[in-house]
């Protein structure tokens, strides 16, 4: 994993985190642009990569849309409590951060391409914000898999 912050870290010790719940929530099973599963393994010869850049909403349109790109998914990663709420991670007492899992074809697109979207598309120095949404959940996060993505993010 990959984590970079700006500023004063206002992130919550684990000892002061909300306690969450043993079950995860239930979601979707199926995304709604493209139609595919969501909850599945990537199938075989697809890749998986996650960042964090502000509300997953728009940044996950951002990915959806690339070719080569087979699904998004938007969630929580990097906190303490487990199974957490909407309301809790925007409480600040949770330590998550808003992602976006991308599965994809490395075939038609590339991971450094990905990263590409990750650095232009949001504002990595503004801390535990992006423009008016404000908290430590909109944090800037590259979350890999495997040292190869760790060493392409690193670069």
């Amino acid at each position: 994993m990959f984590f970079m912050s700006r500023g004063k870290s206002q992130m919550v010790p684990r000892d002061q985190a909300l306690p969450g719940r043993g079950t995860p929530i239930a979601t979707a099973t199926t995304h709604f642009v493209t139609g595919r599963p969501l909850q599945a393994a990537p199938e075989a010869g697809l890749q998986e990569a996650m960042f964090g850049m502000g509300c997953f909403w728009g940044v996950e349109r951002m990915f959806w849309g690339i070719d080569g790109v087979w699904v998004t998914m938007v969630g929580y990663a990097a906190g303490h409590t487990p199974n957490p709420t909407y309301e809790e991670v925007c409480s600040g007492k949770t330590g998550h951060n808003e992602v976006v899992r991308v599965i994809f074809d490395p075939s038609r697109v590339s991971y450094e391409t990905l990263l590409k979207i990750f650095w232009e598309g949001h504002d990595p120095t503004q801390g535990m914000r992006q423009g008016n949404d404000r908290g430590t959940q909109y944090r800037s996060g590259i979350y890999t898999y495997g040292a190869e993505q760790a060493q392409a993010a690193q670069a």
